[in-house]
């Protein structure tokens, strides 16, 4: 299975075009986890939904921007 993880850093930011890249990859989009959270934590409730179900030989793609 392959998942996808975006993540905008506020919530004024919008993750569509991260979404929306994911999708263009061929990540069905009920697959794609995302988080408006700062990057200094790894609590993040998408992040940690997607490790609780990830498996071995699984895929993860992140979508990483830069403005």
């Amino acid at each position: 299975m392959t998942y996808g993880y975006c993540r905008v850093s506020t919530k004024h930011q919008s993750l569509q075009r991260q979404i929306n890249a994911l999708v263009d990859y061929g990540i069905n989009e009920r697959f794609i986890f995302s988080d408006k959270y700062t990057g200094k934590t790894l609590d993040r409730n998408g992040l940690n939904d997607l490790l609780s179900i990830i498996k071995q030989g699984d895929t993860r793609v992140v979508k990483k921007t830069i403005d």
